[in-house]
């Protein structure tokens, strides 16, 4: 009976040791893992330091390097700059910013004045000058302007198959004109969907619902060429009908002195706002400097102006070199003359 109890005991105490180096075993491999997993842990948050470190060293270096290239490009100057742009410019595109006159504009030997107005009385308030870059419809004509940092009035064309952009540009602006083609006396270079005299009501309402389509943010108009459209009374009558039921302002190029616009809007009690002094109708940028000149004293005499160009190289360059002249007056976007 004794032997059987100290066999049983035996018994009972290896199996009890046998558990002892099984848990002993288990805690060695926990222990192993979790020894495993904090080194792992620790060399893979090490590297993820490292990576940190070299992307912060790389984005440190580009940002130097941009702001190396960002003072080495301040020290030039507007006109070096723009030199740069125009150098740049894809050649389908380059003779939209080289020396060409504006004459386009005008079938006209003789460029039509400027409407009549009275002198104002002295005032406290800067005159206002606003100035308006017709035919504009690349990516270099639009940079080229926006790096003179001058609040200039672009006027995009439509879109066109040379042109088949220019509306994706405008929509990225916060503020645009559209220059809107209308027959003229005699041209032969016409712009796709001409409006013409000979147009229907219908068919001037549904261009002008697809100008405001391709440019939903328009809000004044001027025409391209236009001197047989503007100079008829019926056709003006039906393109300032579906502009004022739009709320589109018109603003009249008067690239002929017999429009008829001035009456138009008369009849349908709008103001009659119009182009006082045309920049380049000769490409030379002494010439175009001459017709700032002439602006600021429209302005300063009637308290507002309105001058058109283009974005010629020449224009771009005359309005840099002009900056000095502008201290007199207020340069203006075309919605804050009026």
């Amino acid at each position: 009976m004794t032997k059987r109890k100290h066999n049983k005991s035996k018994a009972k105490s290896h199996f009890l040791t046998y558990i002892a180096w099984t848990l002993a075993f288990v805690t060695v491999i926990l222990a192993s893992l979790a020894i495993g997993y904090y080194v792992g842990f620790n060399d893979a948050q090490a590297q993820a330091k490292k990576q940190h470190s070299m992307k912060e060293k790389k984005r440190l270096a580009l940002l130097q390097k941009l702001e190396d290239s960002n003072l080495k490009y301040d020290k030039k100057s507007v006109n070096d700059r723009l030199k740069e742009v125009l150098k740049s410019t894809p050649p389908s595109s380059l003779k939209e910013v080289q020396n060409i006159d504006a004459t386009h504009e005008y079938d006209v030997s003789k460029l039509a004045e400027p409407p009549v107005r009275k002198k104002i009385i002295a005032t406290t308030q800067k005159p206002k000058l606003a100035i308006i870059l017709d035919d504009v419809s690349v990516r270099s004509q639009v940079e080229a302007i926006k790096r003179l940092h001058l609040p200039l009035t672009m006027s995009f064309l439509p879109p066109s198959k040379a042109r088949p952009n220019s509306a994706k540009l405008a929509k990225k602006e916060p503020f645009y004109m559209v220059h809107l083609p209308m027959e003229a006396m005699s041209f032969t270079k016409e712009e796709p969907f001409t409006l013409r005299v000979d147009d229907s009501q219908s068919k001037i309402s549904k261009r002008i619902q697809k100008v405001q389509e391709l440019f939903p943010k328009v809000k004044y108009i001027n025409n391209h060429t236009g001197s047989k459209f503007t100079s008829n009374e019926r056709a003006v009558n039906k393109l300032i009908f579906e502009l004022k039921r739009r709320n589109i302002n018109f603003v009249d190029s008067r690239t002929i002195a017999d429009t008829k616009v001035p009456k138009v809007m008369k009849n349908y009690g709008l103001k009659y706002i119009s182009r006082d002094v045309f920049l380049d109708h000769h490409s030379d940028k002494n010439y175009v400097k001459g017709q700032i000149k002439q602006a600021i004293r429209i302005a300063k005499e009637h308290g507002t102006a309105i001058a058109i160009g283009h974005p010629h190289k020449n224009t771009l360059l005359a309005i840099s070199e002009s900056k000095a002249l502008f201290k007199d007056i207020e340069l203006v976007l075309i919605d804050k003359v009026y």
